[in-house]
């Protein structure tokens, strides 16, 4: 039987436009050390690894006249050397070359007629590093049946592993007339198969017609000289090119913050990310008056006993957590992202950071598909900004042998959103990607620095904690000897509602 596209996945795909490209990406950067992970050792590593995932074999074929969806059809003339590309920074290159390079690519929608995917494999950075940039569509990575490349080109050893070549070969496509007639018989077999394609069919007309309705607006504006709606700093029309921010933090840092002040690690990236916001629209002379808060879409993972614990898919879920810009204290910022986020653990379905590392198969790069996935389905929701943090393995992965130093996301931005985050932890380290349009955010280098700046508030909130610390024993001694010193003020408990 012919394995069509889903309904959810044809909203997806229809969301898609020139200025929406709903694909996924990942940084990574790799230090080869003698290991001689070259671009043909990549190659050969994903040609030993790709029948683990088929459907980066496969393209969507569509069907005439709309009668059912489109469905999944092995690539005929499959050639992965199309898909796995070559590049290079002129030596030695630096992060902020690299970081422009990436945008370029990401700002590129992919081939609907060919598989929805591309490598590429960048040479000449600094210090003999190499960078491996993936690039998936939304509706390639479900977590059930097709997880992220990525994912199976990570060992956790340095010795490559040869796992043996498949003897793949294609099944014969279908001609336009035999995709029809499959289709007709299908919605006779299976009426509510036809109610599913109608119903995806026309809201996938509703949002074109929508787009050109909205494109038509803007031009009569501009032609009657009146002025076009204001769009605010995080939200506006998107252009069709991007830019890409990179930003490494230690996750011990995350520790003593959290140890001293209660929360996640979780609490203290979206406090982190807070600060960020509020320090770049104080640059930016916004008031904060009117917008005390934003709406943060962060996809929560979650143990669902009632779902196919198989799918990963399943253990992610929808949650709004307002970010409070308007606060200008650190601590409290951070006390009241965890008071917000209380509710969702609470529920006894969230997932520690732990125990998700844990779980088999898991790869940062298939739940930040999925994360993104999650976040597109909830766009009436209306939120500001999307947030995935991923906690990923805290031990050093290898592709072809060599190490893996940094894993950055690339996160899709939706349309009318011209700003994401994807935060990775891995080794010790935790990576922030930010994905911002490059016309409605120009000063995006401005963004990356307030993230920096606001992670260091919250560490000096910790050394001024340490350095009271003392001061209260000596006090608490001195009571006990009889004098006369005033007790210390009681603190408020970590994650109490200010």
């Amino acid at each position: 039987m012919t394995e069509r596209l889903r309904p959810r996945d044809l909203t997806l795909l229809a969301t898609e436009s020139a200025s929406t490209p709903m694909h996924n990406a990942t940084l990574e950067i790799f230090d080869p050390q003698d290991s001689g992970f070259d671009y043909e050792a990549l190659v050969r590593l994903i040609d030993d690894r790709i029948a683990f995932v088929p459907r980066y074999r496969q393209r969507l074929q569509p069907v005439p006249g709309r009668l059912a969806n489109p469905a999944w059809m092995d690539e005929e003339h499959f050639e992965l050397g199309y898909h796995v590309r070559r590049s290079a920074l002129p030596r030695p290159g630096t992060m902020a070359q690299l970081r422009e390079l990436v945008a370029r690519i990401a700002s590129r929608p992919l081939d609907r007629n060919r598989p929805l995917w591309e490598i590429y494999f960048v040479e000449g950075l600094s210090d003999g590093r190499v960078a491996v940039l993936t690039k998936s569509h939304q509706i390639l990575v479900d977590g059930r049946e097709t997880v992220d490349i990525g994912q199976v080109l990570l060992d956790t050893d340095p010795q490559a592993r040869t796992l043996g070549h498949d003897e793949w070969r294609p099944r014969a496509g279908r001609t336009p007339i035999a995709m029809a007639v499959d289709a007709l018989t299908e919605s006779i077999e299976r009426p509510r198969t036809a109610w599913a394609t109608t119903r995806a069919n026309t809201e996938a007309l509703l949002r074109t017609v929508g787009g050109a309705r909205q494109r038509s607006a803007e031009v009569f504006s501009a032609l009657s000289g009146k002025p076009a709606g204001q769009a605010s700093p995080v939200q506006g029309r998107l252009s069709e090119q991007r830019r890409f921010l990179t930003l490494r933090t230690d996750l011990d840092d995350y520790k003593r913050i959290r140890r001293v002040h209660g929360g996640t690690v979780n609490d203290v990236i979206l406090a982190t990310i807070t600060g960020g916001l509020r320090a770049w629209l104080m640059t930016r002379s916004e008031s904060l008056a009117g917008m005390r808060t934003l709406r943060a879409m962060v996809p929560m993972s979650v143990i669902d006993d009632d779902l196919e614990p198989t799918s990963l898919g399943t253990q992610i879920a929808p949650h709004v957590v307002h970010l409070p810009i308007g606060e200008p204290s650190p601590v409290v910022r951070l006390h009241q992202v965890s008071y917000d986020l209380r509710a969702h653990s609470e529920t006894g379905r969230a997932v520690s950071a732990r125990r998700l590392a844990g779980i088999s198969g898991f790869a940062p790069t298939t739940f930040h598909a999925l994360g993104s996935r999650l976040t597109a389905t909830q766009l009436r929701r209306g939120f500001h900004v999307s947030v995935t943090n991923v906690p990923g393995p805290q031990f050093p992965l290898y592709a072809g042998g060599a190490v893996m130093l940094e894993s950055y996301p690339i996160h899709p931005l939706l349309p009318d959103h011209p700003l994401a985050f994807g935060v990775t932890s891995y080794n010790g380290g935790v990576f922030y990607g930010i994905t911002v349009d490059r016309d409605a955010v120009p000063d995006a280098d401005v963004l990356a620095q307030c993230l920096e700046e606001s992670l260091e508030e919250l560490k000096d909130s910790v050394s001024d904690q340490r350095q009271r610390a003392p001061r209260g024993r000596k006090r608490t001694t001195a009571a006990k000897s009889g004098s006369r010193a005033k007790p210390a003020k009681a603190a408020k408990s970590p994650g109490a509602p200010s």
